[in-house]
């Protein structure tokens, strides 16, 4: 029989991209994902094969009817009983899960004990909120209120109820995993969700076309990357826009390539209203050669898989949050990778010898450093090699941290971690 696991997210499949698909496979697996229907339909427009899905519709209360303090509690606990539904029809079905394995971040997993008593419960924890240390209050350019900083009790009153209920959790890197309370962090294991190193890897003849002007670019031509889902503060895009007049008269050739959206996900929208790039560029754009600037928005994954081909330098900046994949990505693909020296990075990032690490703040400093690394040229290959060596070791989807993940969501799927191999 096989075994029947659940997958939880929102916004499915999220984190478990390469979980869920490596399950959905697999004729030792049973899988049934749950979601936003909105959401999850933007990721999956069809059929999956070997995937049951139950969705539910979701409408935020309106921000003006509630405290702020409540707002996002009271829609994670509405979130939760949507998903509760649709645990309560998946079992007057017949159906029991061996696992359910969800992110908990909105409420998802708030019921799932209730419906589901003898099933093993595991929680992608993702983030604790804090007042010291982390986001909050890391930027004096965008403080928050001291009502803001509220919040983070309320924020994680949901979580913290998903968590105590729980059998375990997976965290994907270790400051990720220390954000959380002693009495939780306990149950945590680290498990990174994996770098599928099949699809990310170099490629000596990448080619980017850039849709509006048809310009070719390649790695005979210095190109600076920049990632991030919005271009916001969160994500250092501020900073990097101010480092961009003083890169751009030091390597006058290069072309600096922006992927990423005009909205928010995690910064406040700026209170002049408009989006960070207007803001940014009425800042800066005068002093900029706009043809060797150019902002992509969002695009596919294979177009992102390229950008990163044709980069020499990747520039990635955080606030104390979630460490992106990209970054891990950039790393894999060798190209160089300057980042910030926040905590998240510094997990991953060696200064001088699998990357360079600059202060989040000093656009000065990121200015130098990226240029710098621009007309290094080939002395910098053994930093390139170890920035590869260090994903391939820590973070390499099949050989660590899938098969992590499978042992730690049930004993049962070691069976299928042994077949999966044998098949391989």
């Amino acid at each position: 029989m096989p075994c029947r696991i659940i997958f939880i997210h929102q916004n499915a499949p999220g984190q478990f991209k390469h979980l869920l698909a490596h399950c959905a496979q697999s004729q030792e697996f049973e899988v049934v994902v749950i979601g936003e229907k909105r959401r999850v339909l933007a990721h999956f427009p069809r059929a999956v094969p070997g995937v049951r899905f139950h969705v539910y519709e979701m409408t935020d209360i309106p921000g003006n009817q509630l405290p702020p303090e409540l707002w996002t509690t009271a829609n994670a606990m509405r979130r939760g009983r949507a998903v509760a539904l649709c645990l309560q029809s998946l079992r007057s079905t017949g159906f029991r899960p061996d696992v359910i394995y969800g992110h908990p971040g909105w409420g998802d997993m708030l019921h799932v004990r209730d419906v589901f008593p003898e099933a093993r419960v595991i929680n992608y924890c993702e983030f604790y909120f804090n007042r010291e240390g982390q986001d909050i209050g890391f930027d004096p350019e965008f403080q928050a209120d001291v009502t803001d900083t509220y919040r983070v009790r309320t924020d994680n009153m949901t979580q913290l109820a998903s968590l105590i209920d729980a059998d375990a959790g997976i965290s994907p890197t270790v400051w990720q995993r220390s954000r959380y309370p002693d009495l939780l962090r306990r149950s945590i294991s680290v498990i990174h969700d994996g770098i599928d190193l099949d699809a990310v890897h170099p490629d000596p003849a990448a080619e980017l076309v850039l849709p509006q002007s048809l310009l070719r670019l390649d790695r005979h031509t210095p190109v600076i990357t920049y990632v991030a889902r919005n271009l916001e503060p969160y994500r250092g895009f501020h900073v990097f826009m101010r480092a961009l007049p003083a890169i751009l008269k030091a390597v006058p050739n290069a072309h600096v390539v922006m992927v990423g959206g005009d909205d928010v996900s995690y910064s406040k929208k700026p209170a002049q209203g408009g989006t960070y790039r207007e803001l940014m560029l009425n800042e800066v754009g005068a002093r900029l050669d706009l043809s060797h600037v150019h902002f992509l928005g969002r695009v596919s994954y294979a177009q992102y898989l390229r950008v990163l081909q044709v980069s020499s330098v990747h520039v990635y900046l955080t606030y104390p949050f979630v460490l992106s994949w990209s970054i891990l990505e950039a790393m894999a693909m060798g190209t160089v990778v300057v980042a910030s020296r926040t905590a998240p990075v510094q997990e991953v990032i060696e200064d001088g010898i699998n990357g360079h690490l600059v202060d989040f703040f000093s656009h000065q400093d990121l200015a130098e450093t990226v240029s710098s690394a621009c007309l290094a040229g080939g002395s910098l290959d053994l930093l390139r090699q170890a920035a590869q060596q260090t994903v391939a070791k820590r973070f390499d989807l099949r050989k660590s941290c899938l098969s992590q993940q499978l042992a730690l969501l049930h004993p049962a799927f070691e069976a299928a971690i042994l077949s999966s191999s044998v098949a391989q």
